[in-house]
C-alpha cells in the first residue's frame, strides 16, 4: 500500500516526535502532578479531604448545577438544531450565530450579566428578592451562570449532523402515515443518537469543570455557594495544598472519564457516518425506512 503523503520518513518521525513531547509536557506531567501532589500525604488525608464538608457540598452543589444544565441543553439543543437544520425562515443566521454567544463572551463577563439582571440593585432582581426569590450568591444563580456557557454545546455538535443526513428518511416515513413523535422517536432521533450523547458529554464536563461565571455569581460562599473549581481556589490559596490538590484530582479523574466516554462515542459516530454514506449510496428504499412505525 502506498502511503499517503511523500514527505521524508524523518520529518514525518520529527513532526510525530514534537507531537508527543508536547503532549508529555504540558497535558501528561502536569496531569500527573496533581496526583501525585493529592496523595504525597498518603490515602488518609487524601480521602479525608474528600469527605470534609465543605467539599461535600462542592461536590453536591457541582453535580446540582450539570444535573440542571445539562437537561436544558440537551432539549434546547435538539430543538435548535431541528429547526435550523429543517426550515428556512428568516433570521435562520441570526440564530445560528447567537448560539454561538457563549463561545465569544468571556464567562466572567457572563457573570457580570446576570449580576445585572439579577442582582439586588436591578429591578428584576429586586422584585424577586422581595417575593422570596435570590438569584445572586445562590444556587439558581449559579444553574443559570452553568446553563449559559454549555448550552451551545449540544445544538453545535447536532447541526452539521442532521444537515449531513438530510431528511429523506424522515419524509418517507411521513409518506408512509407516521405522526411527527413517530419520526423524531423512531427515524431522527436513532441517526442522531452518538453525536446526541457526544453533545451531552462535552456540557456535561464543561458544566463540572466551569469557573469564571460560577465564581462571579456565586459570591464564594463556603459550603452554600461554592463548587468543586471553587473550592480548590480558596483550598490552594489557603495553603491547605494536599486538599486543594485532592478535590482538583476528583475533577481531573472525571475530565480522563469524560475523554474515554468521548473516544468511544467519536469512534461510533465514525461508524454512523460510514454506514449512512453506504445507504446513500444505494437507491433509498422507502419501505425500509419507516419500518417498524
Amino acid at each position: 500500500m502506498s502511503h499517503l503523503t511523500t514527505e521524508a520518513r524523518w520529518v514525518r518521525y520529527g513532526l510525530t516526535s514534537v507531537a508527543l513531547l508536547f503532549l508529555l509536557l504540558f497535558l501528561l506531567v502536569p496531569l500527573c502532578a496533581v496526583f501525585w501532589e493529592a496523595l504525597s500525604k498518603g490515602w488518609a488525608l487524601y480521602l479525608a479531604a474528600l469527605v470534609e464538608p465543605e467539599a461535600l457540598a462542592a461536590i453536591r452543589l457541582t453535580l446540582l448545577a450539570a444535573a440542571v444544565a445539562v437537561p436544558f441543553n440537551l432539549v434546547f439543543g435538539v430543538a435548535a438544531a431541528w429547526l435550523i437544520s429543517r426550515f428556512e425562515f428568516r433570521g435562520k443566521s441570526l440564530l445560528t450565530t447567537l448560539i454561538d454567544l457563549p463561545f465569544a463572551v468571556s464567562p466572567v463577563v457572563a457573570g457580570l450579566m446576570y449580576i445585572l439582571l439579577f442582582g439586588v440593585n436591578a429591578t428584576l432582581g429586586g422584585w424577586l428578592q422581595q417575593h422570596g426569590l435570590q438569584v445572586i450568591f445562590a444556587v439558581p444563580g449559579i444553574v443559570l451562570a452553568t446553563m449559559f456557557v454549555t448550552f451551545p454545546f449540544v445544538a453545535r455538535e447536532l447541526i452539521p449532523l442532521m444537515q449531513a443526513q438530510g431528511s429523506d428518511e424522515e419524509h418517507a416515513a411521513l409518506v408512509l402515515g407516521a405522526s411527527g413523535w413517530q419520526v423524531f422517536w423512531r427515524v431522527t432521533l436513532p441517526n442522531i443518537k452518538w453525536g446526541l450523547l457526544y453533545g451531552i458529554i462535552l456540557s456535561n464536563a464543561r458544566a463540572m469543570g466551569e469557573f469564571g461565571a460560577v465564581s462571579v455569581v456565586s459570591g464564594q460562599i463556603r459550603g452554600e455557594t461554592n463548587t468543586i473549581p471553587l473550592h480548590v481556589e480558596i483550598l490552594y490559596n489557603e495553603y491547605n495544598f494536599v486538599a486543594a490538590f485532592a478535590c482538583a484530582s476528583l475533577l481531573a479523574f472525571l475530565a480522563l472519564l469524560t475523554l474515554f466516554i468521548k473516544m468511544f462515542v467519536e469512534w461510533r459516530m465514525a461508524q454512523q457516518q460510514q454506514d449512512s454514506l453506504q445507504r446513500q449510496s444505494r437507491p433509498l428504499v422507502v419501505g425500509s425506512s419507516a419500518k417498524g412505525l
